[in-house]
């Protein structure tokens, strides 16, 4: 496995908690029916991220955004590459809502090539049809290589090819941070 080495940190747990706090205030500004809003996080660091952000706009609201979690392991296009035979566990998905004419926010930490958003937008679509999903990130560090943009970003962050973006939250690495790394 490539290891890492620290380059900087580029947000701290309070950047990144005034982070959200300005992402769900532009949630809010851009839906017109909190009725029908849900939130999906891609397992691992997407479900803070929704977590998080369904509590600060039951704060700011009064009302509780239903939350699910994605596990996208069976969709991946690069299965093959990951090992010569990937173990997969059973899906971790918990939708326990449905999904059907929600405008779903779905969420993930980084967003680097697309992959990962396409392989969680056929997850999510195995699930139903919602009327619109929108994507929110917290780092978006370009390099795409599918057309696939997100509509809420915490921040965008230019990186080289030889870099790479590490957040860290509480609940999963016990720190809360983001790191830009280089593969050493």
């Amino acid at each position: 496995m490539a290891t890492t080495v620290e380059k900087s940190q580029l947000m701290s747990a309070s950047e990144i908690d005034r982070t959200l706090v300005r992402l769900a205030h532009e949630i809010l500004e851009k839906t017109k029916d909190l009725d029908k809003l849900a939130f999906i996080g891609i397992r691992r660091r997407g479900v803070p991220l929704a977590t998080r952000l369904a509590a600060k706009i039951e704060a700011l609201e009064g009302r509780k955004i239903p939350v699910g979690i994605l596990d996208i392991n069976l969709y991946r296009d690069d299965l093959s590459t990951v090992g010569h035979k990937p173990v997969v566990n059973a899906s971790e998905t918990q939708i326990d809502f449905d999904i059907v004419g929600k405008e779903v926010v779905l969420m993930d930490d980084v967003l680097y090539t697309g992959r990962t958003i396409r392989a969680a937008l056929d997850a999510l679509f195995d699930h139903g049809r919602p009327a619109i999903v929108q994507l929110l990130v917290l780092i978006d560090r370009g390099h795409r290589e599918l057309p696939i943009e997100a509509r809420y970003i915490g921040r965008t962050v230019q990186t080289a090819d030889n870099e790479i973006i590490e957040v860290k939250f509480q609940e999963i690495d016990e720190k809360e941070k983001v790191l830009l790394c280089e593969r050493a």
